[in-house]
C-alpha cells in the first residue's frame, strides 16, 4: 500500500489479498462499487456507508464573495457541492489511532 495516499489500486490489492479474487476481478469490482456510487451521488441521492460514514449532496445558494487581492464584490453562483460526513465510530477511531 503507498504511504499517505490510499488508491484503487491499493483497494484491489486488499481486496484480492482478503477474498481471493483474482487481479483482473477485484479491480473490477472496486470500480463497480465505485461506479455504483457516483451513479447515485449523480442521480441527487446521498450515499451512507454504514460504520464509515455518509456522502451527502448540498446545494448552495448565490452569495456574495470577495475577491480577496482586491477587496472587489464578486457574484459566486449557486452550486451543488459534495461533503463527507465520517460516522461516529470513524470518528472515534481517527481520534484513537492520532
Amino acid at each position: 500500500m503507498s504511504v499517505g495516499t490510499l488508491t484503487r489500486a491499493d483497494l484491489a490489492d486488499a481486496l484480492q489479498r482478503e477474498v481471493g479474487l483474482s487481479r483482473a476481478d477485484s479491480a473490477k469490482m472496486v470500480e463497480d462499487i465505485l461506479e455504483y456510487m457516483c451513479d447515485a451521488l449523480s442521480r441527487g441521492e446521498n450515499v451512507k456507508i454504514s460504520g464509515f460514514g455518509t456522502f451527502v449532496l448540498r446545494d448552495k445558494g448565490q452569495r456574495i464573495g470577495r475577491n480577496p487581492k482586491t477587496g472587489v464584490e464578486v457574484p459566486i453562483a449557486p452550486r451543488r457541492v459534495l461533503t463527507f460526513r465520517a460516522s461516529q465510530m470513524m470518528r472515534d477511531r481517527i481520534v484513537s489511532a492520532g
